[in-house]
């Protein structure tokens, strides 16, 4: 009798994800070529983004498509489905799935790896919801550097100094990793920008960077940070601390020092939360709505359902009593050993735990500048924004990628940033529509004159 296929589902294409994928890839070739095993991963694009690149993605530093892995290519071996999952049955061994368009379905499985990551966490803060964007996806820094350069190209037409002021004022609420960078990153490029764009200096520009707490980047460690507070406000940059942003109604600006202003371009980055779907399932949480999973990154209580990444509690050994830190340096590590585990599980060998020493966090502030804490060494500068693209040239994944990103920062060496705004993008039908509503008005203009016509021809 045929023994059954194994079925291996993964939730999530993003670092575990993915990265699980490939070295199970590697780890189960032989059952997979023999068709024992079967590995379909689950996820909403076909694509994993290497998210420490968006602020140069966004910045024109990097071409968008060079920041981001296509699945179906690097995972040959796998099953890929994209679309959503709607609920996960641990207890039955199933999860509702339903792709992009059209009926959706159960998906069954022998193993499971929840894996789907973090969205942004937003407050109830009247206006946020309607004015503001994040900074999560590939999609959002395409669109930040549109906004951008846009707002830049608005400030060089009007003659409104209001509408001028607005477009030219950009606000970053959070100062962690990812909107320290983009701020910078973004600030950086407008301020190359306005070398082509006449009747806009950089002094015109008001960059606004709003953080609740005391201090930015608390990875790289207080005295960084400090440094890192002065090297933004040498550029210009406004950094209120310990200030919360209150209201973002129409675009208009509250924090809660009282100060108000009116702002075109606002990004949330004030930390994210475990994705959604992980409440539609039947396994065990703690109170920030993390998935309890053991050292050995196997769910709790559960030894067929395994989890890590930001959805994920996952104990530092290293430090007893806290969890691991939700970010890509652990992510890539946890898929390692999250991988491992799962084939000696399949094969009946023995797993080990996960652990590891955080070595320390690099961020760039910039084209040359940078900030860097590792094993206790601090650097800034032009030496720290060298590490902190040599650091993350070695973890994006594949050659191609990795070949392309050099290629991209070469020519840089050589050729000035790209400064073209392609607005058009976030509403690509709206010239069709514009000509088809012409052509309607036309056809409904010579329907009333030949109605009109037709009347006075009666009366006659």
């Amino acid at each position: 009798m045929t023994k059954p296929t194994f079925r291996i589902l993964i939730v999530g294409g993003g670092y575990v994800g993915m990265n699980t994928a490939l070295r199970l890839q590697r780890l189960l070739a032989p059952d997979l070529r023999a068709g024992r095993i079967t590995i379909t991963v689950v996820d909403a694009d076909s694509y994993m983004t290497y998210q420490p690149f968006l602020p140069e993605a966004a910045a024109g530093a990097l071409e968008p498509r060079h920041v981001v892995v296509p699945l179906r290519r690097v995972l040959p071996h796998c099953e890929i489905l994209n679309g959503w999952v709607l609920g996960i049955d641990a207890a039955r061994r199933r999860v509702d799935f339903r792709p992009h368009w059209g009926p959706g379905r159960e998906l069954g499985y022998d193993l499971l790896v929840l894996a789907p990551g973090s969205v942004s966490r937003i407050l109830p803060i009247p206006g946020l919801a309607e004015q503001g964007i994040g900074f999560k996806t590939l999609e959002e820094a395409i669109h930040l550097r549109n906004q951008v350069l846009g707002q830049l190209d608005l400030a060089a037409s009007t003659t409104d100094p209001a509408v001028r002021r607005r477009a030219l004022t950009f606000v970053f609420v959070g100062a962690g990793f990812a909107g320290v960078e983009a701020l910078a990153e973004l600030e950086d490029m407008a301020r190359d920008a306005c070398r082509y764009i006449p009747g806009v200096e950089p002094s015109d520009m008001h960059w606004v960077l709003v953080e609740a707490t005391d201090r930015v980047l608390p990875e790289v460690g207080p005295e960084m940070g400090r440094w890192t507070v002065e090297q933004l406000k040498e550029r210009g940059i406004d950094v209120r601390l310990s200030t919360r942003l209150t209201s973002a109604v129409e675009g208009r600006i509250k924090l809660d020092d009282g100060t108000a202003f009116e702002a075109s371009t606002l990004v949330w980055t004030a930390g994210v939360k475990p994705h959604p779907m992980v409440r539609g399932s039947d396994l065990p949480m703690d109170e920030r709505g993390r998935i309890k999973v053991t050292p050995f990154l196997n769910v709790v209580g559960r030894s067929d359902v395994f989890s890590a990444g930001d959805c994920a509690a996952v104990p530092d050994l290293t430090r007893p009593g806290e969890f691991c830190a939700p970010n890509a340096q652990h992510a890539v590590r946890q898929a390692r050993r999250l991988a491992r585990n799962v084939a000696a599980l399949v094969r009946g060998a023995t797993p080990r735990p996960y652990r590891h020493a955080y070595a320390g966090s690099v961020a760039s502030l910039g084209l040359h500048k940078g900030v860097a804490q590792v094993y206790g060494v601090k650097l800034r500068g032009p030496l720290a924004w060298f590490l902190h693209r040599s650091y993350h040239l070695t973890r994006v994944p594949t050659l191609n990628r990795k070949v392309r990103v050099v290629v991209d920062w070469t020519l840089a060496l050589f050729f000035s940033r790209d400064i073209i705004s392609l607005g058009a993008l976030a509403h690509p039908r709206q010239e069709f529509e514009f000509a088809a509503r012409r052509q309607i008005e036309r056809r409904e203009a010579e329907k009333r004159k030949e109605t009109a016509a037709a009347g006075v021809a009666a009366e006659r």
